[in-house]
């Protein structure tokens, strides 16, 4: 395996792990899940539809999420937003995740000196 493929590879792993905040995140306002996925692939959070609905389904399982159907267009969508839980989930994945970037940064800054 060659270096580009490794780094790629790895950083794949690396943002598997954000999904969940980005959606939570993402979910303060009610959206459905092809609008969710547009959004997050647009801000540079890659994901597929593979990936995003079951994870919606999860945190919704979870008590994160919340859904409603919205019948009143020509075709049926699941509107999905962030319950209380998910909002202080939320907020206490975003302090991990500065706490870990700034450790992250430091670590990197240390190690190019």
């Amino acid at each position: 395996m060659g270096t580009e493929e490794t780094i790629l590879n790895l950083a794949q792993e690396l943002r598997r792990g954000t999904v969940v905040l980005a959606c939570l995140a993402m979910l303060d306002e009610p959206q459905y899940g092809y609008a969710l996925l547009e959004t997050l692939n647009g801000a540079g959070i890659t994901v597929d539809g593979n990936t995003l609905y079951p994870l919606l389904r999860r945190l919704e399982k979870q008590g994160l999420l919340t859904s409603e159907w919205n019948t009143e267009e020509s075709r049926p969508r699941k509107f999905y937003r962030a319950s209380d839980e998910g909002s202080r989930v939320r907020a206490g994945l975003t302090r991990e995740w500065q706490e870990l970037a700034a450790s992250i940064a430091r670590l990197t800054t240390e190690t190019t000196k």
